[in-house]
């Protein structure tokens, strides 16, 4: 892929972001409520933790750390998300940056204690690079927690969309199709082990709450990790 190709492919997802973002907490997104408790059970006690969050969207996990006692900086490259993260309560507690996970983060090596990224990687190109930006600002045992949408939800045509609330038209910002085996090994070759894996699938109650689940239950949707540097 050429270098215009990749700025044309990446200004596209960013824009669909923006557009998502009015509506984005309140698309009935069953992926989001399967992975949040998993996410949160594995980051963790994070009171006076220095934690980012690496593609916060409108902050759903940077405002429940910094609840928790976390001192949070999330960053993401849509100026939308973070212009509705930045209404919600307790959004004064976090540091908010507009940042693109396909450059090098504006931080310090050792600066973090944790980092999280829900939800991100099939948006990312470049994993490896993603996976050694995010072991080179967290300290020496510090903690990793990804989750990413499930590669089978590929094989059912499944990807990040949403119903344009203006034009009533379905977007895509745009998903890649990696694999567990990639998340992994790239992981593995920024130096970071790992110490859980996990994959989930939607069940009747989780589909009882949210209705688009209903046709994935039984199915992998999501897969959650944690390292440590």
């Amino acid at each position: 892929m050429t270098t215009e190709s990749q700025s044309d492919e990446l200004a596209h997802a960013r824009s669909g972001y923006d557009r998502w973002a009015p509506v984005y907490d309140r698309d009935g997104n069953p992926l989001q409520a399967l992975e949040q408790p998993c996410v949160r059970a594995l980051l963790g006690e994070v009171r006076g933790q220095r934690v980012l969050d690496m593609g916060c969207g409108t902050g759903r996990h940077a405002l429940w750390l910094a609840g928790a006692g976390a001192k949070v900086t999330a960053v993401d490259f849509s100026q939308g998300m973070l212009d509705q993260a930045r209404l919600k309560q307790g959004a004064d507690a976090v540091t908010w940056l507009v940042h693109d996970l396909h450059k090098p983060l504006p931080f310090e090596d050792n600066t973090f204690d944790r980092v999280v990224s829900g939800l991100v990687l099939e948006h990312i190109r470049d994993i490896g690079f993603f996976f050694r930006q995010a072991g080179r600002v967290l300290n020496n045992g510090g903690v990793l927690v990804v989750s990413a949408m499930h590669p089978a939800m590929m094989l059912r045509g499944t990807q990040a969309r949403f119903t344009d609330p203006q034009s009533g038209d379905i977007i895509c910002p745009g998903s890649l199709p990696h694999q567990i085996s990639d998340f992994l090994m790239a992981a593995l070759s920024a130096n970071l082990h790992i110490d859980h894996i996990s994959e989930h699938k939607p069940d009747e109650a989780l589909a009882s709450r949210f209705p688009r689940a209903e046709k994935y239950i039984g199915w992998p949707m999501l897969v959650v990790m944690r390292f440590t540097a």
